[in-house]
């Protein structure tokens, strides 16, 4: 044996070390906020020509509905009542609140490893929604979902690299009391994950016991306000140009708190927005810059992320549609918007209409979370186990979209073309009394983890290793993945000395 050959052995064995450990956060394939932005559906044009349409629909049409406290504050800032009830806001208004705002917004977890940089075309996908089924797989059946099931999404979440942040994806239907449903809400997600967290607040006057509930999670007020871990998704309008009386009060809340808003906009295209898909973004950046207006004229520099959420239709049944293309520019075309404003954005993608974690939901999820990726948006909202158009969530679709997304945010991270990437010394090794081939190069070896994205489920077995290995389910084995984690402890789960002050001063569902 030669010494090159030695070498190149001991190269080998040592890569293959490597790739049994966990690469560097630098280093791995994919990972949070990967910088998209490379899709653009819309022209420089287009975006001027939507931007200078939301102000005229804001100037001319305005909004109505805004509690008292909330005309109190626009008006002091400059919007304009009028005889009919509705807040106009002058261009200069609107403009003034662009300039001010916040262009990076950092949404904390609760360990730091998982802070979110909402900032230029970074990119994160997490989990939203307020399903009120499980879908369970297995028997093909839908049931109402429980508290139980939020807290096991939160665990699953905890543990899925792709999926970077929980926000609320079920209703707790079990919960009947909506102020302890919505304290419950906040228990199950914390004790789930240390991801960042979104949920939202059925009443005013829910908000500060949970605040106070966070306050113990955090270790007190001032570790709260300084890394607030939770944010509060914030419908503040019920489209078209209304705001949302009590979600504005909510909001109001949240701000006193310290808690950070998700300013959401969802529109329905052809019933609460216009058909077109320029109407429905029009009509969608117009609600939210109102909302930009009425958060900076509560506190400036408050973090409120830019959630235009327009949602398509099947205008054939009058039934929403969260999987077609439609949605998929609605989407994209959005997060060109934040872009267009340099602002921290959201929008929702990976919604699937199918019933089940199917074929049809692969394409349905896959279209829409990859050109949002693309387009760089911040916050991928709705990204995992969504079904049924919003009506049904599966934790075994959650796991698979773990996968999923693992190859979405490939597409993101695009091509990196640079000396080594054009590999001509490798071809010209391989093709000049080399062996013909790239398998087991060390160029091919020292790059396979950090250029590929292995599905830790997906099947790429030829089809006689498949028969041979039993004709393994997809399903079967997201189902089995979910077992093993829900059977073992949460990292996420409090002290038990918290955890029983917070069951002391709270009333809690989920067992000890």
């Amino acid at each position: 044996m030669t010494q090159s050959t030695k070498s190149r052995s001991g190269g080998r064995s040592a890569r293959r070390a490597a790739r049994a450990r966990a690469l560097p956060e630098h280093m791995r394939p994919v990972r949070p906020g990967l910088e998209g932005g490379t899709y653009r559906p819309l022209s420089a044009i287009d975006m001027d020509n939507i931007h200078n349409a939301a102000l005229q629909a804001l100037e001319e049409i305005g909004l109505v509905d805004a509690p008292p406290t909330g005309v109190e504050y626009m008006t002091a800032a400059g919007a304009i009542q009028g005889d009919d009830g509705r807040l106009r806001f002058p261009r200069a208004l609107v403009e003034d609140a662009i300039a001010r705002a916040n262009r990076t917004v950092t949404l904390f977890g609760r360990d730091p490893a998982h802070d979110l940089n909402l900032s230029g075309n970074r990119v994160h996908y997490g989990t939203a929604g307020a399903a009120v089924h499980l879908v369970e797989p297995d028997g093909r059946t839908y049931r109402e979902s429980t508290l139980q099931d939020l807290h096991d999404a939160a665990r699953i979440t905890d543990v899925l690299d792709n999926v970077h942040f929980l926000q609320r994806p079920m209703v707790a239907r079990d919960v009947t009391d909506n102020m302890e449903m919505d304290i419950n809400t906040v228990y199950a997600t914390a004790a789930g994950t240390t991801k960042h967290i979104g949920t939202s607040f059925y009443d005013p006057a829910h908000v500060k016991p949970c605040i106070e509930l966070l306050h113990m999670i955090a270790g007190g007020e001032d570790k709260w306000r300084e890394r607030p871990f939770m944010s509060n998704s914030n419908c503040f309008v019920v489209p078209p140009m209304k705001f949302a009386t009590e979600s504005c009060l909510v909001m109001e809340e949240c701000i006193r708190y310290g808690m950070p808003v998700l300013l959401l906009s969802a529109g329905m295209a052809g019933a609460t927005a216009p058909s077109t898909v320029a109407g429905a973004i029009v009509q969608a950046v117009a609600e939210c810059l109102a909302g930009l207006v009425y958060v900076q004229a509560v506190k400036p520099g408050h973090p409120a992320i830019f959630g235009t959420w327009p949602f398509g239709l099947d205008l054939r049944t009058g039934a929403m549609t969260g999987g077609s293309g439609e949605q998929a520019l609605l989407t994209a075309g959005c997060a060109q918007m934040h872009k267009y404003y340099d602002l921290p954005g959201g929008a929702a993608a990976g919604i699937a209409d199918a019933k089940l974690p199917d074929m049809q939901a692969g394409w349905e999820q896959m279209c829409s979370n990859v050109m949002a990726g693309l387009s760089g948006l911040n916050m991928v909202y709705e990204a995992a186990g969504m079904h049924a158009s919003l009506l049904g969530f599966c934790l075994e679709s959650l796991i698979l979209s773990d996968d999923l997304i693992g190859q979405a945010l490939r597409c993101v991270r695009g091509i990196e073309v640079n000396e080594e990437t054009l590999a001509l010394d490798q071809m010209r090794e391989v093709c000049i009394g080399g062996p013909g081939h790239y398998l087991g190069t060390e160029q091919t070896l020292g790059r396979m983890e950090i250029d590929h994205v292995y599905p830790a489920l997906g099947d790429r077995t030829s089809p006689k290793e498949w028969a041979e290995n039993g004709k393994p389910d997809l399903i079967e084995n997201a189902r089995l993945r979910k077992e093993e984690i829900l059977g073992q402890r949460a990292a996420a789960r409090f002290d038990p000395a918290l955890d029983a002050a917070i069951r002391e001063k709270f009333s809690i569902y989920l067992p000890a």
